[in-house]
This record gives C-alpha cells, sequence and structure tokens, in this order.
C-alpha cells in the first residue's frame, strides 16, 4: 500500500510533468511547482533537492514511458502493420491531450540545447533510440516489400521522427488534429507504406 510520502511525491512528479510540457522547465518557477502541485515548499524539497533534480527525473520517467509507448504501438502482423499502428497511436495520443504541451522532449531540445547540457543529453538519448527503434521496423517492412527500398533505413527513420515532431507542433499551435493527420498521410505515402 503506498505511503503518504511515496502518493505525495507522484502526485508532484504528474503535476510537474504537465507544467513543464506547457511552459518548459526553464520558465517554471518553485512557486509555479507549488501551486500546481498544491504542496509545501518544505515538502517539494523533502522529495527533491531542486527543481533540476525533480525536472531529471520528470524527463527520465517521460523516457521510460515513451518507450512504452514505442513498444505497444510498434505491433502488428506485419512491419508494415507497425508502422501503420504507430502512426495511428501517435494522432490518438495527442488527441488525447487536446494538443497541449506537445512533446516534453520536443520542448526540452529545442529550451535546453544550448543551456542544460544534462537535459539536452536526456532528449538526445530519447530522439536516438526511438529512430533506431523505427529503422529496425523500417527495414523489416523494406524486406518485406512494405516500405519503399532506394532509401536506408535509419535515414527514413530520422525523417519519419522529425516529421512527426513537426507536426505534433504545429497540432500544439493550431490545438488541432489537421497538421498531424497531413504528416502522417505524407509520411505513409512518401515511405510507399503497405499494410499487408
Amino acid at each position: 500500500m503506498p505511503t503518504k510520502g511515496s502518493i505525495t511525491r507522484e502526485k508532484i512528479l504528474n503535476e510537474a510533468t504537465q507544467i513543464f510540457n506547457r511552459q518548459g522547465i526553464a520558465a517554471t518557477t518553485i512557486n509555479d511547482l507549488l501551486a500546481a502541485t498544491g504542496t509545501t515548499k518544505g515538502n517539494l524539497y523533502f522529495h527533491f533537492k531542486g527543481k533540476e533534480e525533480l525536472a531529471l527525473e520528470v524527463l527520465t520517467r517521460a523516457h521510460s514511458k515513451f518507450r512504452q509507448f514505442l513498444n505497444d504501438s510498434l505491433q502488428g502482423e506485419t512491419p508494415g502493420a507497425e508502422l501503420e499502428n504507430f502512426f495511428s497511436q501517435v494522432l490518438v495520443k495527442n488527441h488525447e491531450r487536446n494538443f497541449v504541451g506537445g512533446c516534453l522532449f520536443g520542448n526540452t531540445a529545442l529550451e535546453a540545447s544550448d543551456t542544460s547540457p544534462r537535459f539536452a543529453q536526456l532528449a538526445r538519448d530519447l530522439f536516438t533510440e526511438w529512430t533506431q527503434r523505427l529503422s529496425l521496423t523500417i527495414d523489416a517492412a523494406q524486406a518485406a516489400d512494405q516500405v519503399r527500398r532506394d532509401l536506408p533505413a535509419d535515414q527514413l527513420a530520422e525523417l519519419v521522427v522529425m516529421t512527426i515532431e513537426g507536426g505534433i507542433m504545429q497540432a500544439r499551435l493550431q490545438k488541432a488534429a489537421g497538421p498531424l493527420t497531413r504528416i502522417l498521410a505524407s509520411l505513409r505515402t512518401l515511405l510507399e507504406l503497405k499494410v499487408l
């Protein structure tokens, strides 16, 4: 059974994830975190040494959750079906959040690339893992003649990641599914994706 302390810590992490995603880590103050979590400064500092430690924990947990999302969404009877399911789940996931916040790691990459090497490294690690995981699926889809073969799988995977990140950003900006829906349709066409 969870303790009161573990419940408080979990609430702080969950609320911090939301506010960091909406406002950015640098722009979020301790007072913002206190207001969002409804906790006291003493309680916050009991669980975390400061905002940086909290942010590192948020990013580490988010990476783990994204890894699980990749594993869950890259499922299907064929590699082409895995890619199709992944594209569909990207749209569902962003729709569930009403296109608020965008991608925590995309936001962090933009915000921290020149100012916070530790945060930037966490974002870089996630994008590397995401690209490598997609590259394996695209390579298998190429072998099954379900994706174009004239470009290397790793290059196509990088294109997919970058394009999806741009689509998420535009969907967040417009608070609408349209931009993300359109870029996913374009990726299907560009990849010459066949779901058999």
